[in-house]
């Protein structure tokens, strides 16, 4: 054997001790990959579900959604009437007042008036026929 024989034996072994030690780090990430080709897999089972039931969830939110748009449609048109029902009752207050409010405040202070002076007349009366008893 020569000195070249035992060089290149020797860049041979060093070269196969490399190899080795390389191996040893790509068979573990091979573990590791497996490892998260399973943990996608698994991701990818478990999702499916989850994303149609979400989906029926969206549909379901989507439909009462609906549902609350009449409703506030409606309750804007009650709304509206509302506000129509309450300027006619102001309108017809005003026009009661003005028509009927005017002589009828008259009429309750002339009744008043009749009143008043019918019991000044008995009570003047009334306390001159008890003066006169006690005086007797």
């Amino acid at each position: 054997m020569s000195i070249g024989e035992i060089a290149g034996l020797i860049a041979a072994i060093a070269f196969a001790i490399l190899v080795i030690l390389f191996a040893v780090p790509l068979l573990k990430l091979g573990r590791v990959l497996e490892e998260v080709r399973l943990a996608v897999r698994d991701i990818g089972h478990e999702s499916v579900p989850i994303l149609t039931e979400m989906q029926g969830t969206v549909r379901a939110t989507n439909d009462e959604l609906g549902k609350l748009s009449v409703v506030t449609d409606d309750l804007s048109k009650v709304s509206q009437h509302a506000t129509v029902v309450s300027e006619n009752a102001a309108n017809m207050a005003t026009l009661f007042s003005a028509t009927v409010g005017g002589p009828l405040v008259k009429t309750a202070a002339f009744t008043y008036g009749i009143r008043q002076a019918i019991r000044g007349d008995s009570k003047s009366s009334k306390t001159s026929k008890t003066v006169g008893r006690r005086k007797k």
